[in-house]
């Protein structure tokens, strides 16, 4: 495994071994935490507008289930393969442990460029594949949500396709669906809130002002651009960002408000063509390494490795993407004294307040965007209080504070349940 092409599977195995030796956790629990328990595979045909047939190839991966029903996004990449997936799925495994919610982790994927389809098309192969994960899928099973390459409305194509086939509306078998829906109010926002709320914590701890934090964000879609939107809001002055357009940066700030409304209006929903006054053009990889308080990794995995960890000039890296860091990049960052908000902790926004929207489409009951907000924001504080203190205590990485606390609350689980038969 080289740093430029890691398998993001053995880099989610090589971060639960590190918690498992740690943990001393017995041999048994560990092999039955290091895999998937359950993987499906399925290949499917799609009529495309032209009138002829595509065969695509889709995953439904669930890790564990010992805490209560699997959870996790469904993602359309043309990059997509099952040691992903399997990654992801352990990892939300870790995040749902971590913030303490019942459930297991899950994840979904379906190897295409969602770009390149017709919404016609994406809707016949977003119903198609749902059909053939059906088997897995259930409020009380497996729950999806949207993931990269999918959002809100293919989110409302899932939850119709399940609920035609069972003769009724089952709105709680998918997350992230529109709010007329059943859908939860703040959950569009509610993974870049958690990483700004992050932000501020570690502020704090560093005795900071969130006035003077310089900070860079790479990727500028759900995840990335809610957080700039959030931490320009608070006071932050966000000195790069960029998308798959490139970087975009400007040491005085930029207008991310401005920037927002422009790709917003972009055909391709990217900052592609932009131009204002101070603004300079740099490439993704300058961008990682320009000079700020906080570095917000929010795009694809592998962004930050052992090539480029040397030149990071963050003081503080919150992760608002999967495994964006290496495990050899996370051995240099702690080496040059970088703390490391992890992924598990700073991106589990997201997952927290698509447990509300189960909650609430299970009751039937719907709460108010101040009270979602709130209960979010008390979760993720409470979690970073934990982490933070199991780091100083240990002289641990955040990284390893919180597998140690996520593994532990899986692994005891397990053990209570034991093995059936």
């Amino acid at each position: 495994m080289t740093s430029e092409h890691p398998n993001t599977f053995a880099i989610a195995q090589q971060q639960f071994d590190l918690a498992a030796d740690l943990l001393n956790l017995p041999q048994g629990i560990r092999a039955i935490l290091r895999v998937p328990q359950r993987e499906l595979t399925v290949n499917f045909p799609v009529k495309m507008d032209d009138g002829s047939t595509r065969v695509f190839t889709g995953y439904r991966v669930q890790h564990n289930l010992s805490r209560g029903p699997v959870k996790g996004g469904i993602r359309y990449h043309p990059n997509v393969d099952i040691d992903e997936v399997r990654a992801l799925a352990m990892w939300m495994t870790w995040k749902c442990a971590l913030v303490n919610i019942p459930y297991g982790g899950a994840k979904g994927g379906v190897i295409v460029n969602p770009q390149l389809l017709s919404m016609g098309e994406l809707e016949r192969l977003t119903r198609r594949f749902a059909t053939e994960i059906s088997i897995l899928l259930g409020p009380e099973r497996d729950i999806p949500a949207p993931d990269m390459g999918t959002n809100a409305q293919m989110m409302a194509w899932i939850m119709d396709t399940i609920s035609m086939h069972r003769g009724y509306t089952v709105p709680a078998v998918v997350t992230g669906k529109p709010v007329i829906i059943g859908g939860s109010l703040g959950r569009m926002e509610a993974t870049g809130r958690g990483v700004m709320l992050m932000v501020r914590e570690v502020a704090h701890r560093m005795q900071r002002n969130v006035t003077d934090l310089r900070v860079v964000v790479q990727g500028f879609g759900n995840v990335g651009g809610t957080a700039a939107l959030l931490l320009d809001q608070i006071g932050c002055r966000v000195v790069g960002l960029a998308d798959a357009s490139g970087g975009y940066a400007c040491p005085h700030g930029l207008d991310v408000t401005a920037m927002r409304a422009f790709s917003e209006q972009h055909p391709t929903h990217t900052l592609e063509g932009y131009t204002a006054s101070g603004v300079q053009h740099i490439s993704n990889a300058e961008l990682l390494e320009l000079d700020c308080d906080v570095l917000i990794p929010a795009a694809l995995e592998h962004q930050i490795t052992s090539a480029n960890a040397p030149h990071i000039r963050a003081a503080v890296i919150v992760e608002g993407a999967n495994g964006p860091t290496t495990p050899d990049a996370d051995q240099i960052l702690t080496e040059r004294g970088i703390l490391v908000v992890p992924d598990i902790l700073a991106n589990a926004g997201g997952v927290i307040v698509s447990y509300f929207e189960w909650v609430q489409g299970l009751q039937e009951f719907f709460w108010d965007e101040r009270d979602v907000n709130d209960r979010l924001e008390r979760i993720m504080i409470a979690t970073f209080e934990h982490v933070w203190q199991i780091a100083q205590t240990r002289n641990l990485p955040m990284r390893t504070a919180a597998y140690l606390l996520a593994v532990q609350r899986v692994a005891d689980a397990d053990q209570t349940r034991g093995v059936y038969p």
